[in-house]
């Protein structure tokens, strides 16, 4: 009896392979499909791997074979362009033989008339469906003790797109486990709609859900899948699908370690600029003391607090080439940066440093203009993917600086990639506010410095890497 416990805590303890298949989708798929591999990832459960090209990469031979879970978020945004035959062949043969599958809110559009897909699905996006306006709803457990709902706190309001209209093109069975009212004050039909449904298909289990709306463009819609609730849903439909229990609590904690290098980071050359428990190799801007008593050392964050003294803080070392990486929050309405190359010989760090800009996009003035964006380089280029999160939630960061060549990487994506050498940067410059700043942009090494502006914000996993 002891062996099988220790040989049952064991396998529990070995993270799932679970992949996120993306990269085409008529909503905001860059956004969405991070947030949900990160989301399966902080809870210590998973191992996830992201496709962007699900076309080639299941089309190679062997590709999905040590994958327990899939987790759609992909259509053919209404083209009809399917993946390929080898890539639906292994796609069918994986789940048909045991690995398991989460549908979220548009993967019911995709692939009309691919009977096989609708038939692992059951419930699509076909003629006659639609949805009413975004709107708070409840969503009624039909069968709360299936496991991926027994224990999850009750959705009762949950702000979303409410799918009303699904058909079954293929007659799978299918069963019930959550559906809302879509209310006509709503523009929706006045009967109760499936919210998630379970079905196998061979071997596989399957879990589907119209929940987890995001369009390109709406900041707004971005809270909807940051819903904890949703989040949790999500991660236990995961684990059920490849396991067909669930261990994970319905409400997540984050079950990842904080402020610390691993082995192959070690071996690479980064260092922790923040140890999570002190401001050690931090100090004020333009000063040898230490940052004001807004800075703090708190909860596993480098944090500032607005109403106590503050002002910019940098790095005691100064970089050159580098790469660094972080992650990042605000409260709502806040607006930070990152400066980097900046010297002390002027009163601010943006006088001589690029900044990369962070901000809630939803809630300050800034989000209204493409150049003052989260993640963009501030008042010179904008970001060219629609990545950042919204207040309270984590944003990771990687910023490269490359002799003249600076990238800014939000959320897994490359959102800046400009060579300061170029025409584009010289005339990106000429029409920006620092044509007033004579030095700006022209250090070669300089502090990385993180701004006090007046709201509240933290940091976490800070780490560098000189390139030279």
């Amino acid at each position: 009896m002891i062996h099988a416990i220790a040989a049952a805590l064991l396998v529990q303890a070995q993270p799932i392979p679970a992949l996120v298949v993306t990269g085409q989708n008529n909503h905001n798929w860059q956004y969405t499909s991070r947030l949900l591999a990160d989301t399966l990832d902080s809870t210590g459960r998973f191992r996830v791997t992201v496709t962007d090209d699900p076309a080639s990469d299941l089309a190679r031979p062997g590709f999905l074979a040590g994958f327990k879970v899939i987790v759609l978020d992909f259509n053919d945004g209404g083209s009809g362009k399917r993946w390929g035959p080898d890539a639906e062949a292994n796609f069918l043969r994986a789940v048909s033989a045991g690995t398991g599958v989460v549908a979220v809110h548009a993967a019911n559009n995709a692939f009309r008339g691919w009977a096989e897909y609708e038939k692992m699905l059951g419930l699509m996006w076909r003629e006659g469906a639609g949805h009413g306006k975004i709107h708070e709803f409840h969503v009624e457990f039909v069968q709360a003790d299936h496991p991926v709902l027994k224990g999850l706190p009750a959705m009762t309001a949950h702000r979303d797109e409410l799918y009303h209209g699904l058909t079954n093109p293929q007659k799978a069975p299918y069963t019930l486990l959550a559906r809302a009212m879509s209310s006509k004050d709503s523009g929706g039909t006045g009967a109760f709609e499936p919210m998630a449904i379970s079905l196998a298909y061979g071997d596989g289990r399957v879990f589907a859900t119209p929940l987890g709306h995001v369009w390109t463009g709406d900041d707004a819609s971005k809270e909807i899948v940051c819903d904890p609730n949703f989040k949790a849903l999500i991660a236990r439909a995961a684990e059920w699908a490849a396991t067909g229990d669930v261990t994970i609590p319905g409400q997540l904690q984050d079950a990842r370690t904080h402020n610390v290098l691993t082995p192959d980071e070690a071996s690479a050359g980064w260092s922790l600029l923040f140890d999570g428990s002190s401001l050690a190799g931090w100090h004020a801007w333009g000063k040898k003391e230490a940052p004001g008593s807004g800075w703090s050392a708190s909860d596993g964050c480098l944090t500032f607090a607005p109403g106590k003294s503050g002002g910019d803080i940098a790095t005691d070392t100064q970089f050159g080439d580098f790469e660094l990486t972080l992650e990042w929050k605000v409260g709502p309405g806040g607006n930070s940066g990152i400066m980097y190359r900046a010297t002390e010989d002027h009163g601010y760090p943006w006088e001589t440093g690029r900044e990369c800009q962070i901000l809630d996009n939803a809630r300050h003035a800034d989000g209204k203009k493409p150049k003052t964006r989260a993640g963009c380089m501030y008042d010179m280029f904008p970001a060219a993917v629609d990545v950042a999160r919204p207040a309270g939630e984590w944003n990771r960061v990687r910023i490269i600086a490359d002799g003249s060549r600076l990238e800014h990487w939000l959320n897994g994506f490359k959102i800046i990639d400009i060579d300061t050498a170029s025409d584009e940067y010289k005339q990106a410059l000429a029409a920006s506010k620092f044509t007033k700043m004579p030095d700006y942009g022209l250090r070669s090494s300089g502090h990385i410095a993180l701004q006090d502006h007046g709201d509240p914000v933290w940091f976490r996993n800070i780490k560098v890497r000189p390139l030279k």
